[in-house]
Formats: structure tokens, C-alpha cells, sequence
């Protein structure tokens, strides 16, 4: 019976794998997700203009693989080395729950400059007015000043609540930046005048984690 056994499950097998989905670089993914070191990903002050502080908080988790960002007490950009056009950025990001914690806050970037002082994100920010989770902002140059420009959404709706996983789709098209929350429609902006540019994630005072970090450029 062993023997009569034996193919049969290694025929099983072989279907499970052929059924299995496609890793993401067979997908049209390109994967963006940081080793130990980092490589590929570089740490910018906010403001541009200032120093990065002595603490880094980014760190890649030995067993869960997640990109560790222990934020409390610092604000910076983490931006990926190469810029990319038009595309999806997929991100997936939940917070550390605190006793009594409020306010939490970090962000994502898209089309961002490799210097920081030209910057688009989706806010991820468990607050009670906008910009808030999902929303977009930026700042744009308007009569020798930056004009703060607010892309509210409906994110809020969509999000999880803060201890769980959410996923950020979001696809940079032509002049148009449009945000997934866990796969529902959420914040469409129709007139970023930026072909192109880094994307990246931001600390923000509270400790977070990403995974599954990838893009897929659109022809």
C-alpha cells in the first residue's frame, strides 16, 4: 500500500506547487523589500534641510523579515534608491498598539525627490481630521511660498484598526494619484505635476511595521 501511495502524494505535491501563486517579480512586481543592511534605501532628514538624528530607527525583523521602523522620537523619510513613473506602489503597514496611545502617525511617498524637498504622501494616521489615513497631501510652490494641498478621501472608512495590518495600493498615472485602503477606492488626485520620482515611507514618533513592500510599473 506504501509503495502504491508513494507516487500518488508525490503527484499531489506536484500540483500543489504548480498551483501555487506566482512570487511577485513573476507577476510584473518588482520586489522593494530591504535585507539586513538596508541596501537599496536611503534615510532623509525632514526637513530636508536638517540633520538625520543620531537614532536610526529602521531595522529588519530576524524572524518575521518585516522592515521595523521604531520611530518614537524621530521624523525622517526612508526613500528607495531608484525613481520609478508611472506604477503601483503596494504597501502593507500596521502600528504597535500602546497603552493609551492616540495620534499615531507615519506616511508614504510617492514621487518624491531623492533630497525630500519635493514630496507627495498618503497620510497614515489614525486621527480625527485630514489629513488622515489614506488622505494625500503635498506641498506645491505658489507666489514665492508652499501651498499645503490636502487630498481628502475616504480611507478612514476602509482602515483597520490600529494593531492590524492594512495594505496601501497606490497607482501613480500620468497626473493622477489614486489610493487603494485594503482594496477599496479611496482618494483620487488628478493634477501632480511630477512624472516622476522615489518612493518611500516616513517615521513618524510611533513604532511601525511594513512588509510586502513592491511595485509594478505600468507601460
Amino acid at each position: 500500500m506504501r509503495q502504491l501511495l508513494a507516487p500518488l502524494c508525490g503527484a499531489l505535491v506536484m500540483i500543489v506547487i504548480a498551483g501555487t501563486k506566482p512570487q511577485a517579480s513573476e507577476d510584473g512586481w518588482i520586489d522593494l523589500m530591504p535585507g539586513k543592511e538596508l541596501k537599496g534605501w536611503k534615510r532623509v532628514p525632514i526637513p530636508p534641510d536638517k540633520k538625520l538624528g543620531d537614532k536610526d530607527p529602521w531595522s529588519i525583523d530576524s524572524e518575521t523579515k518585516a522592515l521595523i521602523c521604531d520611530g518614537v522620537g524621530v521624523k525622517e523619510m526612508l526613500l528607495y534608491e531608484r525613481e520609478f513613473g508611472d506604477g503601483v506602489f503596494h504597501v502593507e503597514w500596521r502600528f504597535k498598539k500602546i497603552e493609551g496611545g492616540k495620534d499615531y502617525n507615519s506616511g508614504i511617498y510617492v514621487r518624491t525627490a531623492g533630497d525630500g524637498k519635493v514630496w507627495h504622501q498618503v497620510q497614515v494616521a489614525h486621527v480625527d481630521k485630514p489629513p488622515r489615513l489614506g488622505d494625500l497631501f503635498t506641498d506645491i510652490p505658489a507666489d514665492d511660498q508652499l501651498k499645503r494641498v490636502v487630498i481628502e478621501g475616504s480611507g478612514h472608512k476602509h482602515a483597520r484598526p490600529v494593531g492590524e495590518w492594512n495594505t496601501y495600493d497606490i497607482m501613480c498615472k500620468g497626473k493622477t494619484i489614486t489610493v487603494r485602503v485594503n482594496g477599496k477606492p479611496a482618494t483620487t488626485w488628478k493634477e501632480c505635476p511630477v512624472p516622476k520620482g522615489h518612493v518611500g515611507l516616513q517615521a513618524e514618533f510611533f513604532y511601525i511595521e511594513f512588509r510586502n513592500l513592491k511595485f509594478k510599473e505600468l507601460k
